[in-house]
């Protein structure tokens, strides 16, 4: 195994080792098993298995910049969606679980003073990244990871101004994955 590879395999195990520990110390119990959370297993087993197994649709002959841009990518998303895990802290809940916690509080603090939705962006870059810095046609697996991210998001959005009192003030100060400048600008 090459350093970039062991580095990308490090932020998997980082990743997944800092959301199950949040959420056991938040006390929430495992979420029943749902398509969702299978298709989510199937696609961080994917992304284990491509680090030890030969080059799974690699781009023939990429430019030597790309694994470098797709490190930085991944370790960019890596940072904010820990960073947007962290701040959100006991108001997280699993994306299966489409819910507001009864003890739940609007977030404005860190990245969620500029964007509603960090860890799906961290997420999204971080696996756009990874496939990139090992130079994989599998990087086109974001586009429809992206356009399942915004659907959510918009699902989640919709259930949070329902339920969650400041939401609607929020959703007009922050954009959705992008921050808004200026602050009036239209939803991103």
């Amino acid at each position: 195994m090459g350093p970039v590879h062991a580095y990308l395999l490090a932020g998997l195990v980082i990743h997944k080792v800092l959301w199950e520990a949040m959420r056991l110390r938040a006390g929430q119990a495992r979420e029943t098993f749902q398509p969702i959370k299978a298709v989510k297993i199937a696609a961080l087993a994917v992304l284990f298995a491509q680090l030890f197994i030969p080059p799974v649709l690699p781009i023939g002959g990429p430019p030597v910049w790309l694994p470098v841009f797709g490190v930085t990518l991944y370790t960019i998303g890596l940072v904010i969606a820990i960073l947007g895990r962290v701040q959100l802290g006991n108001n997280w809940s699993n994306v299966e679980s489409a819910t507001v916690l009864p003890s739940q509080n609007l977030v404005r603090r860190g990245l969620y003073g500029h964007v509603r939705h960090p860890i799906y962006l961290g997420d999204v870059m971080l696996v756009i990244g990874f496939q990139l810095a090992l130079g994989s046609w599998l990087v086109l697996l974001g586009l429809p990871l992206g356009a399942y991210v915004w659907r959510k998001a918009r699902q989640e959005e919709s259930l949070l101004l329902a339920r969650l009192p400041g939401y609607v003030a929020y959703l007009a100060s922050t954009g959705r994955f992008l921050p808004r400048w200026p602050a009036s600008a239209g939803p991103l």
